[in-house]
């Protein structure tokens, strides 16, 4: 039974651990831009303070892992998994967001965000 508890214990742990962004090599300009990006987003989003919060910690977690998609990939796989990258964001915006937000915000966030093209 200690072990379970344990167990349960240290995978709570390290899942929380993955998803602060304080433990991410994040830099003051992926803060900056996720606070600008938050801002832009509020304008067409109306959010609460929370979910204004909630929402730039978010933004502020994938461009983190954007930034090191950019640094280390190239060319079509790059948008692949900016894309990819692009649909699991989306996917959790839906645990911030109401129903409508979560509508808007797919509406607005290829004029905010636009993703890049592959140039043939």
């Amino acid at each position: 039974m200690k072990n379970i508890i344990t167990i349960l214990a240290l995978m709570v742990s390290i899942t929380t651990l993955s998803q602060n962004t304080f433990l991410q090599n994040g830099t003051n300009n992926s803060e900056e831009n996720a606070k600008d990006l938050t801002e832009k987003y509020n304008e067409a989003l109306i959010m609460d303070t929370n979910q204004r919060l909630l929402f730039e910690k978010k933004v502020e977690e994938f461009i983190i892992s954007a930034d090191k998609i950019k640094a280390n990939y190239n060319g079509k796989e790059k948008l692949d998994m900016l894309f990819a990258l692009r649909q699991n964001e989306i996917a959790e915006m839906g645990d911030i967001l109401t129903r409508l937000q979560l509508k808007k915000y797919k509406e607005v966030r290829q004029q905010i965000q636009p993703l890049a093209r592959v140039e043939q």
